[in-house]
């Protein structure tokens, strides 16, 4: 049978919700993300800073089994050997972690990488790495908690973003249901609201008032 390719494994999960769901809050992780995945929320990034290297292992080894069963893609941030200890489908890395092209080639060809961009350069920076990386995150586009001292970026940064990368992107930071339209109307290939996900006491309602402005621009 021949493998599932990198920007394959990206579509599928696309065409099946373009909203991207990162761990984080107050809630428990994997009933979290039990709940997102429900929704029909299929790719999650497990990103957990503050916790131990063990704890981090034992939620992200739950997370894969529970991902794999929805058919869903787990992305671990920052972490590249915990991505690759619990077999995890993408690593996400920021400006500040190791180069893209070191990353490759610590997890080899298979699994997708993600990479942070909050400026004009560093998107510039992100196509030279077209064959590397997969996507890209565009952000914060509104000031968020999540990252205080992140300047932001803005929707026309988003809508710059989505004509000049070569890579599918993640437009994150600061949406909500509120401004979440504005956001669509750039034509991100995902759109990520923390904030909204991990508070969110009606993961089903909440992501179905984050797709509502979705439809309105395709």
């Amino acid at each position: 049978m021949k493998a599932t390719t990198r920007k394959e494994k990206l579509t599928r999960v696309l065409d099946a919700c373009p909203i991207y769901g990162i761990t984080g809050g107050n809630r428990d992780v994997v009933p979290l993300v039990q709940d997102m995945l429900s929704a029909g929320i299929r790719i999650i990034q497990y990103r957990e800073k503050h916790k131990t290297p063990i704890i981090r292992y034992q939620e992200a080894m739950v997370l894969r089994q529970l991902t794999s069963v929805y058919h869903a893609s787990l992305i671990i941030d920052d972490y590249v050997d915990l991505a690759l200890a619990v077999h995890a489908d993408g690593i996400h890395i920021g400006q500040d972690d190791l180069p893209p092209n070191t990353v490759r080639r610590i997890v080899g060809p298979d699994m997708l990488i993600g990479w942070s961009t909050h400026s004009i350069n560093d998107l510039k920076c992100a196509n030279r790495y077209q064959n590397i990386i997969d996507y890209i995150g565009v952000g914060p586009v509104f000031s968020t908690q999540t990252k205080p001292n992140a300047h932001p970026v803005g929707i026309s940064y988003v809508h710059w973003a989505k004509q000049y990368s070569k890579l599918p992107i993640v437009a994150i930071g600061g949406i909500k249901i509120s401004n979440v339209e504005s956001v669509w109307k750039a034509k991100p290939d995902f759109i990520c609201a923390v904030s909204e996900l991990t508070e969110s006491q009606d993961m089903q309602n909440t992501v179905y008032e984050l797709m509502s402005g979705y439809s309105k621009v395709r």
